[in-house]
């Protein structure tokens, strides 16, 4: 490695190709996380993403544009949060291989290095090693608000001579210092270019030399060799021959020789600059205080206290999610019963009326009517994420996640699990080590989410009764939470046999950083519950749409040639038993059986692969389909439906928490075994792991279905 004489000696050889005159100005956002760096990527483009996929990897890509005070067109690509570039982690990996110009796109032409003024301490880690790769950068200064409320003063015109670069204060939330960094942004590529700002020993510049050339031989672009040389002494290099891995052991021999420890010299440089600069320019006169962080911190990470309130937490969460949504739930029953009405009115008798009221209403307003619920679910994860508490669960539970061997890390993909599967397996990319995050895509699944809620409500709703314990506790509620905690110690158990089999391995310590307390803005959690609302309203109206126009079809066909004298109810469940849906359903009614579920569930069950909601819109056509008296709710009608033969409830209460069971392990989502595929290794690898997840998780399910039943005919549970 060479030293900062050297750097400014070898001039412009290791920069990359100066941005060509009209042609769009590429610029790459980057930063720690909880920097504002999202935010500040919205606001600075007017909130047009584009997002996609690095091309080869599963890395999320985000990118908008805008025109700048000249009317040119300026690109910006919102890099993965990282706080360092230790290609440790694929969001740390794709963050230097963009900048190396190894990801499939052009070097940047522009850096804009996000910097939270209230930590700016940590976050000139990042700084440090971006400046070295010499590309024109613009530091934005964010969270000025935050700092100077607290009473940090940041010298900026001394922190521009600390690092030689511009640097502009923003408030991201707040719109402020915007126009001012798009004007540096469009002057920064005719600054000098930054460089290395501390001294390196004489004998590492010796040991890493080497190195450095072996990277440029093998490829590595000369503005960024320096610095990789520097990364590898504790990151494997693992994309480069041989020649590179046999310097970099050389090189560590030499340090180890001369006494130093190539493990912790890099931290060892930068944090002494970084000390040096933090002195000179930030002024904190609060350092050594107790902050109200703190003092919240002692309460809510306590190690009794603390998990009192995070599980009272969760019990007011499941609570809210029955009693505030049903009086929105039973105003958006009313009104789909009222349209069915008034379209059945208007149609006369026939296949369109039965399409309408009975396929299309019936199958998506039953799923349509948990919005509410759905909602209040995602309002909640919002207010947990965006105050700062989320960080906290994740620190409270790391103890109880290591004895199972699951990481730290894991618990906020855990959680988002309750949201949904797919975004939550994709936030596994955190995790550094893959068997870690491995174990942790394996078990997320069995975290109850949101398209699993319909059913427990619907099940619920109908046979758990409203039983209210010291005026305060619901039994529906309380039931609800127990279908979410028997998924979580589920996984818990699950992912304790993983690493102790298939992933074997020692689980690192959490080491997280905990971001000062918020109160979430009220656009911010409408923008939030808006968003993912929509996706699931999205879904119902087209892949619960056209599934509920299949299944009534199949309900429908062929005609069944009723004997006379047969009364209207009989006929239509005549007519449901023979078409192609119920010959379908008595196919596989053997093996439903035995967990005491009728054919019209085990059609329900397979449809729902497609999605877990539509489970509810299945039974919803099915029994609109089916009959029963028009006007009355899905649950109305389970509780009514009779065996054919012998008379008996066909759904009771254990019926109820049978199905609960299975639904709460069993992988029926195609989206969630796709991710998996993806997120697990790709190729054949990605379909092996994701054939083991969906086995196990099948297994468990009607397992568990089974000894439900089993235990309900035991102990006389089955009223």
């Amino acid at each position: 490695m060479i030293g900062a004489a050297q750097d400014a000696a070898r001039g412009t050889e290791s920069a990359p190709a100066a941005h060509v005159p009209g042609a769009p100005l590429r610029v790459a956002l980057v930063g720690n996380p909880n920097t504002g760096k999202s935010t500040l990527f919205n606001v600075l483009t007017g909130m047009r993403q584009r997002v996609g996929n690095f091309a080869g990897v599963t890395v999320e890509r985000v990118e908008s544009s805008y025109r700048d005070e000249s009317g040119h067109l300026v690109t910006v690509l919102d890099l993965p949060g990282t706080y360092s570039l230790d290609p440790h982690t694929p969001d740390e990996a794709i963050a230097l291989d963009v900048l190396a110009g190894r990801a499939g796109i052009p070097i940047p032409d522009v850096l804009v290095v996000v910097a939270d003024a209230l930590h700016l301490e940590r976050n000139l880690y990042l700084v440090s090693q971006l400046m070295e790769l010499g590309l024109p950068t613009v530091i934005a200064l964010n969270q000025v608000d935050a700092a100077t409320k607290r009473g940090v003063q940041v010298d900026v015109v001394e922190l521009i001579h600390e690092l030689g670069v511009t640097v502009v204060p923003t408030v991201a939330t707040k719109g402020e210092g915007i126009d001012r960094l798009r004007h540096a942004i469009a002057k920064a590529g005719e600054l000098p270019r930054p460089m290395r700002r501390f001294d390196v020993p004489a004998v590492v510049t010796s040991a890493l030399a080497p190195v450095e050339q072996a990277l440029r031989d093998d490829g590595v672009p000369a503005h960024s060799a320096g610095l990789e040389a520097l990364l590898h002494l504790t990151a494997p290099a693992t994309d480069h021959g041989p020649a590179v891995h046999t310097a970099i052991g050389a090189a560590r021999s030499q340090l180890m020789d001369a006494g130093l420890n190539p493990e912790s010299i890099e931290a060892e440089l930068r944090y002494g600059w970084i000390s040096g600069v933090v002195t000179r320019v930030v002024n904190d006169p609060t350092a050594r205080e107790s902050t109200t962080s703190d003092r919240v911190d002692r309460v809510l990470l306590h190690k009794v206290w603390g998990m009192v309130i995070f599980l009272a937490l969760m019990g007011i969460v499941f609570q809210a999610v029955f009693s505030w949504a049903t009086p929105l739930q039973d105003a958006i029953e009313g009104s789909l019963g009222w349209v069915g009405g008034q379209v059945g009115s208007v149609l006369p008798e026939g296949d369109l009326r039965s399409l309408i009221v009975d396929g299309i209403i019936a199958g998506v307003g039953g799923v349509l009517v948990f919005l509410p619920q759905i909602a209040i679910l995602f309002l909640f994860i919002g207010i947990l994420e965006d105050s700062g508490y989320m960080a906290r669960a994740a620190f409270l539970m790391d103890r109880y996640m290591r004895k199972v061997g699951l990481h730290g890390r894991s618990f906020i993909p855990l959680v988002s699990g309750y949201a949904c599967a797919v975004p939550a397996i994709m936030a596994t990319r955190t995790i550094e080590r893959p068997r870690d995050r491995l174990a942790t895509i394996m078990i997320v699944p069995l975290m109850s989410c949101s398209a699993r809620l319909p059913i427990y409500t619907l099940l619920i709703g109908a046979f758990v009764p409203a039983l209210h314990f010291a005026g305060v506790i619901d039994l529906q509620g309380l039931v609800l939470l127990g279908m979410y905690l028997l998924g979580t110690i589920a996984a818990f158990l699950v992912a304790f046999v993983f690493r102790r089999t298939l992933l074997r391995g020692q689980t690192q310590p959490l080491i997280l950083e905990l971001p000062p307390y918020r109160i979430p803005t009220v656009k911010g959690l409408a923008a939030t519950v808006f968003h993912r609302s929509g996706l699931f309203v999205r879904r119902a109206g087209t892949v619960i749409l056209a599934l509920s126009i299949v299944l009534w079809a199949l309900a429908t066909y062929p005609r069944f040639d009723v004997p006379a004298g047969t009364s209207d109810e009989a006929a239509q469940e005549l007519q449901l038993a023979n078409s192609f849906l119920g010959q379908a359903g008595h196919a596989i009614e053997p093996v439903m059986r035995p967990l005491g579920f009728d054919w019209k569930i085990g059609v329900s069950i397979v449809s729902s692969f497609a999605a877990r909601e539509v489970f509810v819109s299945s039974m919803g056509t099915i029994y609109g389909v089916g009959g029963s008296e028009e006007g009355t709710g899905l649950p109305a009608k389970l509780r009514a439906e009779r065996d054919p033969v012998t008379g008996a409830p066909v759904y009771t209460a254990a019926t109820a928490i049978g199905l609960m069971v299975f639904y709460v392990f069993a992988l029926m989502c195609m989206s969630t075994v796709a991710i998996t595929v993806r997120e697990a290794g790709g190729g054949a690898v990605g379909w092996r792991w994701a054939g083991i997840q969906f086995g196990y998780m099948f297994v468990l399910a009607y397992a568990a279905a089974w000894l439900v039943r089993v235990s309900a005919g035991t102990f006389g549970w089955g009223a």
